[in-house]
């Protein structure tokens, strides 16, 4: 982080200060690390005290100042020891973003917006594949993509730094228009609009009104890079006071692909149109999907001045986040793919896709897909379906509305299928049937911990 001074952070948040000794010394002391982790605290730090679900961080702040903190962002009064200065805000949330704001204006490179509801990381992780060929870029990591996330993102732009890569989340109205407002992209990607949180935005419409919120604060030379196979995003076309850019297989517009082709359970091979030239890639991770990803990163390099080459590189230099359709053989020849960090119905029939070309025995371990609201029995049982018109050998359907999954799935005439409660049904009784040669996918919403079940096949005999 590029060291910032408390008066900085005064200008930028409109906090009031609390402070022993001199004022004009309290001004001047330097911020190089921001943080909402009071064990990270000491000096030259900025602790921001904010109120979750679960914490008050405003009951570390002593623990803090025993650290030698340097400042704190504060929504409550609190008088502060050891040197530490409290800059006392009505919101530390808002503070947080403000300053994020702030700092993000302090460099002049360009910043790529990352945003739709399926593949937010892994198109993330592939533009910034991609630009990291031609340019120092910074890009999230993990899933800091909300509120607080992106925030402590934009705070590791250092001055090297000549591009960065930011992903937005979201699931209310209201939250993309203010991270927005702190990245203020210069490109900015939507990959899509699904169902994914649509139990709180109400319908796709209301999906796409919120992803567009990130669109209010892209810069009026800026370039929206989107989806022309999706219906929703289609509807933008000739609405936008900036550029766009499509991408694409199905409508072949700016960049498109075709001749494609899958290899084996480990890439994707295509062919990638381009406004400047075309380009042949391995890109590799398996799923057509994928192509979508790779086409939304070769628009990104495109528009930052690469060539067909670099973008090339890029695309086949790509290694996905961890389980995040990550294949392994386990040393007793059962090949898993594990897809189970998130999961919706769309990138769920997508994994399903992948896993029909498997040889062998093929075996699919699904669990429940959340924030689906009144959509989540048709969804489950659209994945249901779909399995069985895949020719998947093996249903397993785990957990909350995944009895939804497996009725579907036997009326679309699949024969092996099994509804249990609970992983440690499947643990009992799957794992003991499992033999050299299958191929198991295993694909669930984030809170069901599919992992756990990850980590037993890989021990299974």
């Amino acid at each position: 982080m590029k060291k910032i001074t408390i008066r900085e952070i005064i200008k930028a948040t409109g906090a009031q200060m609390i402070a022993l000794g001199d004022i004009e010394e309290a001004l001047n002391k330097e911020i190089w690390y921001v943080t909402q982790d009071s064990r990270e605290t000491k000096e030259g730090v900025l602790f921001v005290a904010r109120v979750g679900e679960v914490r008050d961080g405003h009951d570390f702040l002593p623990q803090c100042f025993a650290n030698g903190v340097t400042a704190c962002l504060s929504q409550k009064v609190t008088a502060p020891t050891n040197g530490a200065i409290v800059l006392l805000v009505p919101d530390t949330g808002k503070a947080l973003l403000d300053l994020a704001a702030y700092y993000r204006n302090l460099f002049d490179i360009p910043v790529v917006a990352v945003t739709g509801s399926v593949g937010k990381t892994t198109t993330k992780d592939m533009i910034a594949s991609v630009v990291s060929q031609k340019y120092d870029t910074l890009w999230t990591q993990g899933n800091y993509n909300n509120e607080v996330g992106v925030p402590l993102t934009i705070f590791r732009i250092e001055e090297h730094h000549q591009a960065a890569i930011i992903e937005m989340g979201m699931n209310h109205f209201g939250e993309l228009d203010r991270i927005a407002k702190a990245v203020r992209p210069n490109i900015g990607v939507i990959s899509n609009v699904g169902v994914a949180h649509i139990e709180f935005l109400g319908s796709r419409e209301g999906i796409l009104k919120a992803k567009c919120e990130m669109l209010a604060h892209l810069e009026k030379n800026g370039v929206a890079i989107l989806n022309a196979d999706n219906d929703m995003l289609q509807t933008l076309e000739g609405k936008l006071p900036q550029k766009i850019r499509w991408f694409g297989v199905e409508h072949k517009k700016d960049f498109y692909a075709d001749e494609i082709a899958q290899v084996g359970l480990e890439k994707t091979a295509c062919t990638i149109h381009t406004p400047i030239g075309n380009v042949r890639v391995n890109i590799p991770i398996p799923g057509v999907h994928m192509v979508l990803n790779a086409l939304s990163a070769a628009a990104v390099g495109v528009e930052l001045g690469l060539t067909t080459e670099q973008v090339k590189a890029g695309i086949e230099g790509f290694r996905a986040t961890k389980n995040r359709m990550s294949i392994e053989t386990t040393k007793n020849g059962i090949t898993i793919l594990n897809d189970v960090y998130n999961s919706n119905p769309v990138s769920c029939k997508a994994s399903l896709d992948i896993l029909a070309n498997a040889k062998g025995r093929r075996i699919a371990v699904l669990g429940f897909m959340g924030e689906l609201g009144d959509y989540a029995e048709e969804g489950h049982r659209e994945v249901g379906i779909h399995a069985a018109e895949k020719g998947i050998d093996v249903l397993y359907c785990i957990g909350l509305c995944c009895d939804y999954m497996a009725d579907a799935a036997k009326k679309a005439g699949m024969k092996e299928v099994y509804y249990l409660e609970t992983q440690e049904e499947f643990w009992e009784k799957g794992l003991p049937t499992l033999k050299a040669g299958d191929t198991i996918l295993l694909k669930a919403s984030r809170s069901r911990e599919f992992e756990k079940t990850v980590a037993k096949l890989q021990g299974v005999n």
